[in-house]
């Protein structure tokens, strides 16, 4: 799966565009190598995502097409940081 979708679907980050942007800003990074949208992802890869003024580290447990909203956040084990609550 793609990281910009996953990172969608997972609901770690709320729009795909988002995601997309982030990524292109070399703000998301997996297995500690900056990492672009297009980049495949799988379960156990560590994702490290710098926010304005935080940093979120995530283990990849599940890669699911579609989940519902409280469903998400079973996608991932958060090891440092809080994900982002706004809606």
């Amino acid at each position: 799966m793609r990281l910009d979708k996953y990172l969608k679907v997972s609901r770690i980050i709320k729009r795909r565009t988002v995601a997309k942007e982030a990524c292109d800003g070399g703000r998301v990074k997996i297995n500690d190598k900056t990492a672009k949208a297009g980049t495949e992802v799988k379960e156990g890869d560590i994702i490290e995502i710098s926010f304005a003024s935080k940093t979120l580290k995530a283990r990849i447990i599940n890669l699911a097409q579609h989940v519902r909203k409280e469903d998400a956040v079973g996608m991932y084990e958060i090891l440092e940081g809080e994900e982002d609550t706004e809606e």
